[in-house]
């Protein structure tokens, strides 16, 4: 029997925050480990997937701060979290921003792939717990937006997977510039790849917990490789993807995984995305269509192999085998978690079982291979209660909105700033070019490596939204395009982020082009997106007009 949350130490506050979400007693992981954390020792865990290693550092990591209540500062976080995707750190929030709560403490959460303007509010509005992802964070330690030197106790989650995306390097400098001596506690599946390289860095004679070696996590799973002919490959998914539950497919390349899911829509089989190659709003969309029920299929790429965690996926299907065994090993983890129950299906094709045998041999699993067509009744199995179809509505692509010349001398005479096309008087492209940039620095009073850095964000965000890659460099190509037509300016609108873009949005409103796929929105949120389409197209550029650049906009 495990042990209860107060037996190990947890303070009643927060066991009672746990309690109220139906979590009694703990993991085996954190039954190992709280123990340590709770009386300051610098930890290493090691556990598979599922096992519940954010609560074994998020309730020590709270409890601690809680015991040493401090005044609130901008931008000098007490604790930090870092974990390798936005996926995961999103995940961690999750866990970490109830606990918080009932303490009044406050967190924030910063990754890339979206504007910071967002993320430096948080910070200046003072910050006890940072959850980030390395690359992002640096960023904002460069630019002074954060200051790690209060920093009391740091937590480094999934540092193999770190390694594997090559950000151990910039995990280095990160933890060199928190002060010494502080609490860390890293968790890891292996210690290979330089992973024992920053333990014997940054860990103080640490506590050592394993739980379960990875094997044994995919050993409660029931593990089937079906083989199939090629041409009839693309139906058995089909038939793989029929059943009521949730299921997550496996693809090797983005291209494919957002075709698969485009296919099995059109097919009858809710489904959407996931993969690098989607912005975050989409990745979001994506996540909360599969989490709601509105899509009953992920389609997705190794991003979804770590850090996402949805209840009740029943099966995993490797459409493309992994190309090692850590990776079919992380893939799986996606269901039977937490103790619950879980099928994975590989689908090989006949010149592909030497390599999934090895790739079997290494996980350490012995899996018989079955030859199957779609209707084979093993297939048949698997599936359970198939689910009723779905008929396919396509996504609405926003409505153009018409470039005149009168739009476009009224843009330039508003003075919008970057791309606006010069008016009689301001002189040449060059002068017109400055004047701008002078306007722009005045009214954002920030320093030069975040200028640069929100000009980037803003040309990511007009690619994004369908303008010309000439209107989307900005600067001098997008305003001697302006200035020789005549007409609208090529530059970009300026907008303060794709994320902020979301925040003002309606909810459900359709996404732009360059977002990625958007099957999420064609699942019940269509009627939404073509008002809100109607709604932006008829609006005048006049009614966008505000005191300062958008970018420095409250929202």
């Amino acid at each position: 029997m495990t042990a209860s949350f107060l037996s190990l130490g947890v303070p009643a506050e927060l066991a009672n925050v746990l309690s109220a979400q139906g979590i009694e007693s703990a993991f085996p992981i954190q039954e190992a480990t709280l123990p340590s954390t709770l009386a300051g020792k610098d930890v290493l865990g090691r556990g598979q997937t599922g096992s519940g290693k954010t609560l074994a550092f998020s309730l020590p990591l709270v409890a601690r701060l809680v015991a040493n209540p401090k005044p609130r500062r901008a931008r000098f976080p007490r604790a930090l979290i870092m974990a390798p995707t936005r996926e995961l750190a999103t995940q961690i929030s999750k866990v970490v921003i109830p606990l918080a709560q009932s303490a009044n403490l406050r967190t924030a959460v910063v990754f890339g792939g979206v504007s910071q303007v967002r993320q430096e509010k948080d910070l200046n509005a003072g910050v006890d717990i940072l959850i980030a992802c390395p690359g992002r964070l640096e960023d904002l330690l460069n630019q002074r937006c954060v200051d790690l030197s209060q920093v009391e106790i740091s937590v480094l989650d999934e540092a193999d997977h770190m390694a594997d995306l090559g950000f151990l390097p910039v995990v280095k400098r990160i933890l060199d510039r928190a002060p010494r001596g502080i609490q860390h506690m890293l968790f890891s599946a292996t210690l290979d790849n330089g992973v024992d390289k920053l333990v014997q860095r940054y860990l103080d004679h640490p506590v050592t917990h394993s739980v379960d070696a990875p094997q044994a996590a995919v050993n409660t799973m029931e593990h089937h490789v079906f083989v199939v002919d090629a041409d009839a490959k693309k139906d058995l998914v089909r038939e793989l993807a029929s059943g009521e539950g949730r299921r997550i497919m496996f693809m090797r390349t983005k291209h494919h995984a957002k075709k698969m899911a485009v296919w099995l829509s059109k097919s009858g089989v809710p489904a959407v995305d996931l993969h690098g190659n989607l912005s975050q709003n989409a990745r979001d969309r994506n996540l909360e269509a599969f989490s709601s029920g509105k899509a009953r299929v992920l389609v997705a790429t190794d991003v979804a192999a770590r850090g996402v965690h949805v209840d009740g996926v029943e099966l995993v299907v490797h459409i493309d085998p992994p190309s090692e065994h850590k990776a079919y090993l992380h893939r799986s983890g996606r269901t039977a978690r937490a103790g619950s129950d879980g099928t994975v299906v590989t689908v090989v094709t006949p010149d592909q079982q030497g390599d999934v045998r090895s790739l079997l041999k290494a996980a350490g699993l012995k899996v018989p291979f079955e030859s199957v067509s779609p209707d084979s009744a093993a297939v048949t199995a698997v599936i359970g209660d198939r689910a009723a179809e779905v008929a396919y509505v396509a996504p609405q692509a926003p409505a153009p909105q018409r470039r005149t010349a009168s739009s476009g001398d009224a843009g330039a005479g508003r003075g919008r700033g970057r791309g606006r096309q010069p008016s009689a008087g301001q002189g040449s492209g060059r002068s017109a070019e400055r004047a701008p940039r002078a306007g722009a620095a005045r009214g954002s009073g920030r320093s030069d490596a975040a200028r640069t850095e929100g000009g980037r964000a803003d040309r990511d965000v007009a690619r994004r939204q369908g303008a010309p890659k000439s209107a989307a460099a900005g600067g001098r190509s997008g305003q001697k395009s302006g200035g020789a037509t005549g007409g609208r300016p090529s530059g970009p609108r300026h907008t303060s982020s794709s994320q902020g873009i979301a925040a003002h949005r309606p909810a459900g409103a359709g996404p732009s082009r360059g977002q990625g796929n958007t099957i999420a929105d064609a699942l019940g949120q269509n009627a939404a997106a073509a008002a809100a389409g109607a709604v932006r197209s008829g609006r005048s550029r006049g009614s966008r007009r505000a005191t300062a650049p958008q970018s420095n906009q409250k929202d």
